[in-house]
């Protein structure tokens, strides 16, 4: 396996880099953040436009670049140093690939050249607190976080002229603001219930949408009401389960998220090392301590441990083995696969722990740039609590750790094992 970056990918990131160092500074950040979309529009349409990022692991039959989850995580890593606030996440990570596997032929040409295009923007919607529980990444997703309507969570009903849908949201990435939500369903009454994805335009009669104050603000997210509002089941009753698809797309989710972790912990490490630098106490540089430098040190290793299980991660949730959506020259990564490539090539608990591993080496960057800012790391003011509330906020999302590996624990069956040391 040759672990090297392509020339394509190189650029990618180099010149994402480039533009976001332009057009999201600190003061361009914190500009989009009051907008009532909670992202800059302008910079979501140049990302959009002259990157195709939206589109960027999506087939070139549907608009897309034709890429793999690989250059997508790459680009993601570049948008978690900036901490850069647009609807690519709710909308290439999580919305767009469940539309590919599950919608029908109608669905996917109507709705994914849009999505890769920027000019449609989606949302995952599903009940509660239960995102991580959806997507399988702390937990088996058996279907049972869909709540039952009125018990929590959003009942659909089929009726003469369609699927009508009755409840509530609490927390959705961009649900606030997404001309598409993608709604995860009760259906079926207790005897026969099972989870559905129904498409319900942002506009729709009887959707009632407010963005809510979170931790994190460079991760907007909306309260969804739904008042009996018609809904278009997403692919048909008779097709690919849905909990699978899930599933698989947490697969997905987990290593572009572990990415953006690493781009958010390293680039939070970085402006901790200049500023040590340039601080003084006692007529010298904070940061000719020897205690400052053991502290560094160790948060660098890390991220740098973080960085090598995210790389993976990303890599080996691309499916293998299959015929490239593009030619190998432009996107696909250059490795040796194996005779027998499947589907995946790690096993299944390597993309939650790279999450894992990820969100802790940004939680402990963060908390070091906080304190060895000194009292300026604590004042609004100062970008250093941004990445401290990202690390939280990523952790109340899509975790916590210790969930995280537990879950890879078991999937692994690592505690099954009969033979007892005496």
């Amino acid at each position: 396996m040759d672990a090297s970056f392509t020339p394509e990918q190189d650029e990618i990131r180099r010149t994402l880099r480039e533009l976001l160092h332009s057009r999201c500074g600190p003061r361009e950040l914190r500009t989009a953040l009051d907008t009532p979309a909670g992202h800059d529009p302008g910079l979501w349409t140049a990302l959009a436009e002259q990157l195709g990022l939206p589109g960027l692991a999506l087939p070139e039959a549907y608009g897309g670049v034709g890429c793999s989850a690989t250059e997508l995580a790459l680009a993601c890593e570049e948008t978690g140093r900036a901490l850069a606030p647009s609807p690519l996440l709710a909308t290439a990570v999580l919305a767009a690939p469940l539309i590919a596997a599950l919608g029908t032929d109608a669905q996917r040409t109507g709705l994914l050249p849009r999505l890769a295009s920027g000019r449609l923007t989606a949302a995952l919607a599903v009940p509660g607190t239960a995102l991580a529980a959806a997507l399988a990444l702390t937990g088996d997703n058996g279907g049972d976080w869909a709540g039952g309507g009125r018990a929590g969570g959003v009942q659909a009903r089929r009726t003469e002229d369609g699927w009508r849908l009755y409840g509530q949201v609490d927390q959705v990435l961009d649900g606030h603001s997404a001309g598409l939500l993608l709604v995860a369903a009760h259906a079926g009454g207790f005897a026969r219930s099972r989870t559905l994805l129904f498409l319900v335009p942002g506009d729709a009669a009887g959707v009632v949408r407010v963005r809510q104050t979170a931790l994190d603000a460079t991760r907007p997210q909306g309260r969804v009401q739904l008042r009996d509002v018609r809904a278009e089941l997403l692919g048909d009753e008779e097709g690919r389960e849905v909990l699978p698809a899930l599933a698989s797309a947490g697969d997905t989710a987990a290593a572009v998220l572990a990415c953006e972790a690493v781009g958010a912990a390293d680039r939070a490490l970085e402006r901790t090392v200049e500023y040590v630098g340039q601080r003084e106490q006692f007529g010298r540089a904070i940061g000719s301590f020897q205690s400052v430098k053991h502290r560094l040190a160790d948060a660098y290793v890390q991220v740098q441990a973080a960085r090598s299980a995210a790389y993976y991660a990303a890599w080996a949730a691309t499916p293998r083995g299959a015929a490239p959506q593009r030619g190998a020259e432009n996107c696909a990564a250059s490795h040796d696969e194996p005779a027998d490539a499947g589907r995946h090539i790690a096993a299944p608990p390597a993309e939650r722990l790279a999450l894992a591993q990820a969100l802790e080496a940004l939680r402990t960057a963060a908390a070091e740039g906080i304190q060895l800012h000194g009292g300026i790391g604590f004042t609004w003011e100062h970008e250093a609590h941004l990445y401290f509330k990202r690390a939280a906020g990523d952790e109340l999302l899509f975790g916590p750790v210790h969930r995280l590996r537990a879950h890879a624990a078991d999937a692994a069956r690592l505690f099954d094992a009969q033979e007892v040391a005496v």
